[in-house]
């Protein structure tokens, strides 16, 4: 059965480029291509496909937080980290928001095609070009991760809660001020204390954090 992939990447001609290799192969079918984050998690949702590629440097909505919304609302689909990008702090991001793996753009096209059967696999993957640091790196997140497990959400206040609530039902800052008779500064301020707390990097993923727990 054929691997459908969605490429999710907003530079034109390496995109164009991705698709030529990818539709050279009789077991891999391109049902898609994104510009940007948002039109990426559109994309995924309503092809479902096997493999998405994901740059990590998207516009509107970037690909760490793509990555984290296609996990969480198509899990069927495994997502492919692309960037020129070799730190580990990047990795890690990735790895955290649900990517399977990360490959780094200047990877040749046998390795290319060979990680994207892999993951379509369910195969441990892990390119050459990635870091050496990355497997230290990944089982240090994965001690994390349990050991934030009895917190998050629990560690907010009782307004924290109700600023986190309005925030996921798409008020604005200013409409959040209007409903609960505080600042602009208050509010903002309330934000910033949430994002620490759930040790997240902004609106996104702390709405995702809470509609999760739901």
């Amino acid at each position: 059965m054929p691997i459908t992939i969605v490429i999710a990447e907003d530079q034109r001609l390496f995109r164009q480029s991705l698709r030529l290799l990818l539709e050279h192969e009789r077991d891999l079918i391109v049902v898609g291509e994104a510009m940007d984050g948002r039109q990426a998690f559109d994309l995924a949702v309503a092809h479902k496909p096997g493999i998405v590629l994901m740059d990590v440097d998207m516009p509107r909505l970037d690909g760490i937080t793509a990555t984290r919304l296609i996990r969480s609302c198509v899990p069927e689909s495994k997502v492919l980290m692309l960037s020129v990008h070799d730190d580990d702090a990047r990795i890690v991001a990735a790895v955290q928001a649900g990517a399977c793996g990360y490959i780094l753009k200047d990877a040749d096209h046998q390795e290319f095609l060979r990680i994207i059967r892999a993951t379509d696999k369910g195969e441990p993957v892990r390119s050459p070009f990635m870091p050496d640091g990355f497997a230290k790196q990944a089982v240090a997140l994965v001690n994390k991760q349990e050991e934030l497990s009895g917190g998050g959400l629990s560690l907010l206040t009782d307004r924290e809660h109700e600023m986190l609530a309005c925030a996921a039902a798409g008020r604005s800052n200013k409409e959040i001020a209007d409903q609960l008779c505080v600042s602009l500064d208050t509010v903002k301020t309330h934000l910033h204390h949430i994002y620490q707390k759930l040790r997240v990097s902004g609106r996104v993923e702390a709405v995702l954090t809470y509609l999760q727990s739901r």
